[in-house]
């Protein structure tokens, strides 16, 4: 009975140990300067997925950029509205704002969140 309890407790420890890497979530409202862009991942991860919300007056474009060089996949996000992007491993996202204004965007990210964060102009 002692070895049934003791291997019904190791597997609920090893159960929630490992049952909370796939739904690792990170909620952000990031502010842009004008003219500057939010860098997301510029450096080693896995998968993930990213619900923004653009909440300024301003369009703003998203680009996917693998650490490796390079961009693709331009994406023009209008005032208030929202999209879902999903992200490779090892590509970050870039968020340009390449108005004068300063403008504000709110991130769900889903997925591995151990993402760089920083700006670029």
């Amino acid at each position: 009975m002692k070895i049934l309890i003791y291997l019904l407790i190791s597997s609920c420890l090893l159960f929630t140990a490992c049952s909370g890497l796939p739904f690792q979530t990170l909620s952000s409202t990031t502010t842009i300067k004008g003219n500057d862009a939010f860098i997301l991942g510029n450096n080693k991860h896995g998968k993930f997925s990213v619900r923004l919300k653009n909440t300024s007056n301003s369009d703003i474009t998203i680009w996917q950029a693998p650490i490796t060089g390079g961009q693709h996949s331009p994406l023009q996000v209008a005032a208030n509205q929202t999209v879902n992007v999903k992200v490779d491993r090892d590509t970050a996202i870039r968020i340009e704002n390449s108005s004068a204004s300063v403008i504000d965007v709110e991130l769900l990210v889903k997925g591995d969140t151990g993402l760089s964060m920083g700006y670029k102009k």
